[in-house]
């Protein structure tokens, strides 16, 4: 039994599930805009913490903050990618899915603009 389920569950190494992580980024980067504007803003917001001393846990906030719309857009991809595969034809459902995972993407940069309202606006406007 142990037999059987380590070839079920066998995956790759460490380095190939990296370079595999590696390879879904750049195919982002290369084909999506959107990924390339959320990472361009990320390290501006970020340069832009460091030029206005931010301390770490403000640092820290921006950081995640950063990271979570990266998040919400991969996450908006993929269910985009993965809902054209279903069909390509057109279905109220899969517009309505694909609208709420757009919708994601939203209020994770409403709240990026918020953090970045708290953490800046004190420090621009001294």
């Amino acid at each position: 039994m142990a037999k059987v389920l380590r070839t079920i569950f066998k995956g790759n190494t460490f380095k190939q599930s990296l370079m595999l992580a590696f390879k879904g980024i750049g195919y982002l980067f290369l084909y999506h805009r959107n990924m390339r504007i959320i990472f361009l803003a990320g390290i501006s917001v970020f340069l832009l913490g460091l030029y206005f001393n931010l301390k770490g846990i403000e640092l820290v906030a921006l950081c995640i903050t950063v990271t979570l719309v990266f998040l919400a857009e991969i996450t908006n991809t993929a269910i985009e990618l993965l809902m054209d595969m279903v069909t390509d034809k057109y279905h109220t459902k899969i517009k309505l899915i694909k609208d709420i995972s757009a919708a994601v993407v939203v209020l994770t940069c409403l709240n990026a603009v918020a953090v970045g309202y708290i953490l800046f606006v004190r420090k621009i406007f001294r």
